[in-house]
């Protein structure tokens, strides 16, 4: 039956009727000439329509109640098509004025008619399309009084619609509806009855409440064999309830991890409150550096930071200050402008790349081959937007043995992109301050585009030299934050970090 109400879910719920709904159920389940429209309903119960409207609709959401809606259109004639029957159309009313003057009207006599301008100029267009009135001036009739009598085909219509007869020319009806005269009005008639379930819901007596349950004392007193008990309706919604689950971004973190795992490097980890030596200098940064700045890295006050070694502190200042290494002639190169400062080395910072986790594995295994990466969370004064967030997770790695080329790290690009379904990847030259060569390697992103995702390059030999290293050593900073809105079809690396336990529940 059209508009019947559909299967409930699972569950259990007991059903409750106030007294409208009670009534109008009651007035269905004796009604003989079912389905009844709602108007004839609230009729036979004296009761306004909106309120048995308002307890159809609660008894259809119960399942006690179908309903059967039939969609209807009627034709009617608006004000202007009302008017144009009362007085006539003004085609007819052209004719009604050539008649007058014997067949022909000047244009002078013909403003003289009562109508207007606009009309004059519908009625000459339609009559001569008609083939009733001959074409230049003054206006005459081709055949003058054989349109006395005779209806023309948009007055018959217009009759029709006034007196509500069926049948009616659709073109003709289209060119009026297009005039404004006449119009459709779609409107629907709704017919209820009882459901299955309506008809066998047991109903208490009036002002008698429906049992839930059977008691001890309803069992001695045998009350019950005389009480309606309240139906159980296991169709009825129940809550759904969700296991506890990994948050999908972390889940895919550690998919990661073990991807990399997998093709033989060694995890390891180091502090998030860093000090300036091990987050920038070791790693051949200048100690005037812009990223070194308020406007990307955060300070932590209130705290102290603690130098290296008091040997590693001078090899690294060696370099920084273009000097040969202690017990070297030669310079590894021009160094920086301006003298190091020991104080800014021991400044605490929050960490602000995982590269800090290299140079710390770097200084405590100097001795090739090695092959280690860190999956950590780092921070640094962004701005918050769909690439950008305050804090991000970033994967670097370093590979140290004979023969290490930029060709390598490439084909690490490559496995780890291919290993999470990424095949579209491009390779381009760029620079950093502690490796050379340097490339990058983009990913693109259906909605956001090309992002640059895998930053990497050869660890200079200013970076190496002094923490022990002679072989060459390829390093990268995957940003993976970035790699995960491809992997896992995120749009906003603030999705990430939501909240929101329903965004939480559809993922991973």
């Amino acid at each position: 039956m059209p508009g019947a109400a559909g299967e409930a879910p699972d569950g259990g719920a007991s059903v409750s009727l106030s007294g409208p709904e009670r009534s109008v159920l009651e007035a269905l389940r004796i009604a003989s000439d079912l389905p009844v429209e709602e108007e004839e309903l609230a009729a036979r119960l004296g009761l306004g329509l909106d309120s048995v409207r308002g307890s159809l609709q609660r008894l259809r959401s119960k399942h006690l109640v179908v309903l059967e809606e039939e969609h209807l259109t009627d034709r009617e004639l608006t004000e202007r098509g009302t008017e144009a029957l009362r007085q006539g159309l003004p085609e007819r009313r052209f004719l009604d004025a050539l008649n007058r003057h014997g067949g022909r009207l000047t244009p002078e006599e013909a403003a003289t008619e009562g109508l207007s301008e606009d009309e004059r100029s519908a009625a000459i267009g339609i009559l001569r399309r008609r083939g009733l009135l001959d074409e230049g001036l003054p206006f005459r009739l081709r055949k003058p009084g054989e349109s006395d009598s005779t209806l023309l085909p948009e007055e018959v219509i217009l009759k029709q619609i006034a007196n509500s007869e069926g049948e009616i020319d659709p073109a003709i009806f289209a060119v009026l509806e297009r005039r404004g005269l006449v119009r459709e009005v779609h409107h629907s008639v709704k017919r209820w009855a009882p459901s299955e379930e309506g008809r066998r819901l047991p109903l208490a007596p009036a002002g008698e409440a429906l049992l839930g349950a059977l008691t001890p004392a309803l069992l001695a007193s045998g009350a019950w064999q005389t009480r309606s008990f309240r139906p159980y309706d296991v169709r009825a919604a129940v809550p759904y309830l969700t296991g506890a689950r990994p948050n999908p971004y972390v889940a895919w973190l550690e998919e990661f991890e073990e991807i990399l795992i997998g093709l033989g490097f060694e995890q390891a980890e180091g502090p998030l409150l860093e000090t300036e030596f091990w987050n920038n200098d070791v790693l051949f940064m200048p100690q005037d550096h812009p990223a070194r700045s308020i406007h990307d890295a955060l300070s932590v006050e209130g705290v102290t930071g603690h130098p290296p070694a008091a040997d590693l502190l001078a090899r690294v200042a060696s370099v920084h200050e273009g000097r040969a290494l202690p017990g070297e002639t030669q310079p590894l190169g021009p160094g920086w402008p301006g003298r190091y400062d020991p104080a800014i080395a021991a400044r605490p910072v929050l960490r602000t790349q995982t590269t800090a986790v290299s140079a710390r594995f770097l200084a405590r295994h100097p001795t090739p081959p090695f092959r280690m990466f860190s999956l950590d969370r780092n921070f640094r004064r962004e701005a918050v937007d769909a690439k950008h967030h305050i804090e991000f997770a970033q994967c670097e790695g370093i590979i140290g043995e004979e023969g290490m080329t930029i060709r390598h790290l490439v084909g690490v690009f490559r496995a780890a992109a291919e290993a999470i379904g990424i095949r579209e990847l491009k390779i381009r030259p760029s620079y950093f301050p502690f490796t050379e060569p340097s490339i990058e390697g983009y990913v693109r992103h259906p909605r956001l585009g090309w992002m640059e995702i895998f930053p990497g390059g050869l660890f200079r030999p200013e970076v190496v030299r002094p923490l022990g290293i002679d072989v060459p050593v390829i390093a990268w900073g995957i940003g993976v934050g970035r790699l995960a809105l491809v992997a896992l079809g995120v749009n906003d690396l603030r999705e990430m970090f939501t909240g929101d336990l329903a965004s939480l529940e559809g993922g991973g």
